[in-house]
């Protein structure tokens, strides 16, 4: 039963959140204007009318995540430098951070991932970052 429903999900098209339209897999040196990229993503086939797009995992056909428009893309990379943060200033090991971030968003650790966040997700974990990372700083003082 498993395996139909892998097989049934793999053949599903990426679909876009905002426009429904489906993505296509694109290179993405076309995206970024930048000939030495090699790296591939799924794009919302009315691009550039919808900004969408998502990186796919080396080696596979598999999206990062749901697609991303602008704004959503920019939250993540804030979200993800907030984050990263707290374990490279040694507040929290790497590992205790993912399993932190997993437990604060009551989702299992393969789910904890800022590329598969929302807008509302990674606000929140900024949010909670900050608190984080300004108590920290309060006891270093």
């Amino acid at each position: 039963m498993c395996r139909k429903k892998a097989k049934k999900k793999m053949n599903q098209p990426v679909r876009c959140p905002y426009c429904g339209s489906i993505a296509h897999i694109r290179p993405a040196a076309e995206i970024y204007h930048d000939a030495q990229r090699t790296d591939e993503l799924y794009v919302c086939s009315k691009y550039p009318i919808c900004k969408s797009y998502v990186s796919i995992y080396p080696g596979s056909k598999t999206p990062m995540g749901p697609l991303a428009n602008g704004d959503l893309r920019n939250l993540r990379i804030r979200a993800h430098r907030k984050f990263d943060r707290i374990w490279q200033t040694g507040i929290m090991s790497r590992q205790d951070a993912y399993r932190w971030m997993a437990d604060f968003f009551c989702l299992p650790l393969r789910e904890a991932h800022i590329g598969m966040f929302s807008e509302y997700r990674c606000e929140e974990l900024i949010k909670k970052c900050d608190s984080i990372l300004a108590l920290n700083e309060k006891a270093a003082s």
